[in-house]
């Protein structure tokens, strides 16, 4: 986690269950993830740090979706129409859940984009990242690794 410059919880602690609308027209509720390895990660569309880690979240989250690894970007944008042109331009199949008031943020405690959120199996939060992290390199992909077990 040190290469990453993850910052670990001092104690544990249980992730803030929530449910948004998704990108897809359905819904994202995170306890529907229980058992797997959650990284949560607010975003805006008009934030250039996001989109500069957002191609590197598309790779790690290919390669570890089938192992028990989900990826969840929650926009942040209060105008929840500029999403969709957004994510179909850079290409991104990762789900998209979308915060327009920023409630789940506030519940997170997100003052800074990006922001991501690492959850463990059980649903607890096992580190979390402000700012733009390389989500693609051998150590990202190693963490993922060791957490899916």
């Amino acid at each position: 986690m040190r290469d990453l410059d993850l910052v670990k919880p001092s104690r544990a602690k249980a992730a803030e269950d929530f449910t948004l609308p998704a990108l897809d027209g359905g819904t994202f509720r995170l306890a529907d993830q229980r058992g797997k390895v959650v990284l949560v990660n607010f975003w805006a569309t008009w934030c250039p740090p996001c989109l500069e880690e957002m191609p590197a979240m598309e790779r790690l989250w290919r390669k570890h979706k089938d192992a028990g690894f989900v990826l969840v970007a929650v926009s942040v944008d209060t105008d929840a129409k500029k999403v969709a042109p957004f994510v179909a331009e850079h290409k991104l199949t990762f789900p998209i859940a979308l915060d327009t008031k920023m409630a789940i943020a506030d519940k997170y405690g997100v003052r800074a984009l990006p922001s991501s959120f690492i959850l463990a199996k059980d649903g607890s939060l096992a580190a979390l990242a402000l700012g733009p992290r390389q989500w693609d390199n051998k150590t990202s992909h190693r963490l993922v690794e060791v957490m899916v077990r």
